[in-house]
């Protein structure tokens, strides 16, 4: 997220910063924006609930959050990949820690069911830290390694990571409650990844030849992001949070009934791993497990900690329910 010059990183481009990463930083910055207008037009009931969540969307942010880091780990062999610079990496490791610190207290504050406890700052901050072990390394075993990362949480979870402390490790048994959660495992493997292929690159000489690429003025607003990542992180999302609010007390969005809305979500959601016949009767035993406040509270935003240990147990229990009811009547 955040740019390295390429001083004495480079030879015979020695000294020219690489345009082409900051206009894939700015495309990227560009990318989340789109992705967090949509996520607040969303949180206002302008689209509909679970949209970003699910399908396209989620595919979408995990590309995002992936490239950010992918260009984490470039920049990292960019500044570093020589000798590691001391008093420009706690410089630069000191304004991500202080930003995300920042993010967590803002975000406990304004919304404390699903403050960000270790989002893409977080994340950052530590690979930024940790990448540092590696630059040293093949190429070809980093990579291996963060092949390992990213796999990781598909056979090593356990309710041992399932303690608070814990969490961001991403190893817990089901994944905490966060509107932002980058945990560790896997996502320093898009770290280590950018790492391998810097190291690729430097050793090609393909730094050199990106060097001397020189971007049109088309590129300059991107560029610019580029180049300022970090502000444009923590300002755009309150500026666009803004900005719908307003629009909103203009024109306020023609909401469905709560009823309506919960079972829009939680069949869009429920599609995602499940057939449409069970999800249809699953939401159906979920909502009726609901009373109205219960819905008034998801839909705030605030839902309570008893409220969500309430749901999580009445999931459990639609679930054998509903698989009950289909292998009852496809026996009959």
């Amino acid at each position: 997220m955040y740019a390295e010059t390429l001083t004495n990183q480079v030879s015979p481009a020695k000294g020219k910063r690489i345009e082409v990463l900051d206009l894939a930083r700015g495309l990227a910055l560009v990318a989340m924006a789109i992705y967090h207008f949509t996520w607040d037009l969303e949180f206002f009931g302008y689209v509909e609930p679970g949209m970003t969540a699910v399908g396209g969307w989620k595919l979408f942010a995990r590309c995002i959050a992936s490239s950010f880091l992918f260009l984490v780990g470039i920049s990292l062999v960019l500044a570093h990949g020589k000798g590691i610079r001391w008093r420009s990496f706690w410089r630069r490791f000191g304004m991500i820690a202080a930003a995300a610190l920042a993010i967590t207290v803002v975000t406990w504050i304004a919304m404390p069911e699903g403050f960000i406890f270790f989002g893409i700052l977080h994340q950052i901050a530590l690979a930024s830290l940790l990448g540092l072990a590696f630059l040293r390394l093949p190429p070809l075993v980093t990579l291996l390694i963060a092949a390992l990362v990213i796999a990781a949480p598909n056979f090593l979870r356990s309710e041992f990571f399932d303690y608070p402390a814990l969490w961001w490790v991403g190893l817990s048994s089901t994944n905490p409650h966060s509107n932002d959660y980058v945990p560790l495992f896997p996502w320093f493997g898009a770290v280590l990844a950018g790492i391998a292929a810097g190291k690729f690159a430097s050793s090609s000489g393909l730094f050199d030849r990106l060097a001397e690429i020189r971007l049109g003025k088309w590129s300059m607003p991107f560029d610019f992001a580029g180049r300022h990542s970090l502000a444009f992180y923590l300002i755009h999302q309150p500026v666009l949070i803004s900005c719908v609010w307003l629009f909103s007390q203009v024109m306020p969005p023609q909401l469905p009934p709560q009823e309506v809305r919960f079972r829009n979500s939680c069949e869009r959601t429920c599609e995602q791993t499940r057939d449409a016949e069970f999800c249809s009767r699953y939401c159906a035993c979920m909502l009726d497990a609901l009373e109205k406040d219960d819905l008034a509270q998801l839909f705030s935003g605030t839902p309570s900690p008893e409220l969500r240990a309430r749901i999580d147990e009445n999931a459990g229990l639609c679930t054998d329910k509903t698989d009950g009811e289909l292998l009852q009547g496809g026996m009959q």
